[in-house]
């Protein structure tokens, strides 16, 4: 399958700017809601009929250039042995956090294939349904973002307990990190071979590192990633936000494809990243919940800022937030397309 997506990902010349978005599905839709009335995030990801069916929906609905699993970053958690748990209005909660040495020994390694075969039997009852119609996006956690939220035991402001340790603990915290990157090493492979025809890595998190930082604790297990991906074929996706000083690191750490949040003008950033990569981005998810307008002149100020070179993946700068109007995704999708 080559579409738009897959040709901008590869910098091949497009007769559109694709789009799709981060958490395009999710609660700003209606159909989403309805299922969450009834399911929790965790049982939607582990039935997959119904990650099958909420995956489907802004493709369905808004005629995105591409699907992205519907799954969440967290998954590979429990077979290795950190329980966690979802609280309302908080997000994750892991049961026993990483703190030293000994929890990071009694983690588990697993086979994707057997312990997330419900993620792998969802990509195959997606590409099912869609039929050729667009490309599978799959994905998975960067270490470094894994090992924060294992560390921390849930979301943080300043990640103070997750830099104690990497600076008081290097050997604990390499340990750690290798161990996350054979991890999703294997699991991304295993999305591959199970029909995903792109990936993306998600590092959420890293834009608390500095430059120095991201080099020393985050680049090598992150390139170790993308290194056991590059024979595959598929265009690989290196995301992050808050990374306007690390744009270059994370360029010699991997992918295809650099995303890029709204906190750099697409221009510089591209620069910065370099014309052989194809970009992602980079619109301002808040913009959405402004008049349409405004959204509008913001999205056209990004497409001229490509210079109608190859490459780029229009997307938000991170995700679609949930009390956005799914009318005015619509619009904006509409828009894209329409350039």
């Amino acid at each position: 399958m080559t579409n738009n997506f897959i040709k901008a990902c590869r910098r091949e010349p497009v007769d559109k700017t694709p789009v799709w978005y981060m958490r395009q599905a999710g609660r700003y839709m209606a159909e989403y809601r309805s299922i969450r009335e009834k399911y929790t995030l965790l049982e939607i990801c582990r039935q997959p009929e119904l990650a099958t069916e909420v995956t489907l929906q802004p493709v369905n609905r808004l005629n995105v250039d591409a699907a992205i699993l519907f799954s969440d970053l967290l998954l590979p958690f429990e077979p290795m042995g950190i329980p966690f748990s979802f609280i309302k209005g908080e997000g994750p909660s892991i049961e026993q956090p990483i703190r030293s040495l000994k929890d990071v020994n009694r983690l588990q390694v697993f086979e994707p294939r057997e312990a997330l075969g419900h993620v792998l039997e969802t990509i195959d009852l997606v590409q099912k349904e869609l039929n050729g119609r667009v490309p599978l996006i799959g994905f998975a956690g960067a270490p470094f973002t894994l090992a924060s939220y294992a560390i921390e035991g849930g979301p943080s402001r300043n990640y103070g307990k997750t830099k104690a340790l990497m600076y008081s603990e290097p050997k604990t915290w390499h340990k750690l990190c290798e161990i996350f990157s054979r991890t999703i090493s294997d699991y991304l492979l295993a999305q591959i071979h199970s029909g995903v025809q792109a990936v993306q890595l998600f590092d959420s998190w890293v834009g608390s590192l500095s430059t120095t930082d991201y080099q020393e604790f985050a680049l090598p297990h992150t390139k170790l990633i993308f290194d056991s991906l590059k024979n595959t074929g598929v265009p690989l996706i290196h995301f992050g936000t808050g990374t306007a000083t690390l744009l270059k690191s994370m360029t010699e750490a991997g992918g295809d494809v650099i995303g890029v949040d709204w906190r750099t003008p697409l221009d510089s950033a591209w620069q910065q990243i370099g014309y052989d990569k194809a970009i992602q981005g980079n619109l301002d998810p808040t913009l959405l919940l402004g008049p349409i307008e405004l959204m509008l002149t913001r999205a056209k100020k990004i497409l001229n800022q490509t210079g109608g070179r190859p490459g780029h993946i229009f997307n938000l700068g991170h995700g679609i937030l949930p009390e956005t109007s799914v009318e005015h995704v619509q619009a904006l999708t509409d828009f894209i397309h329409a350039q």
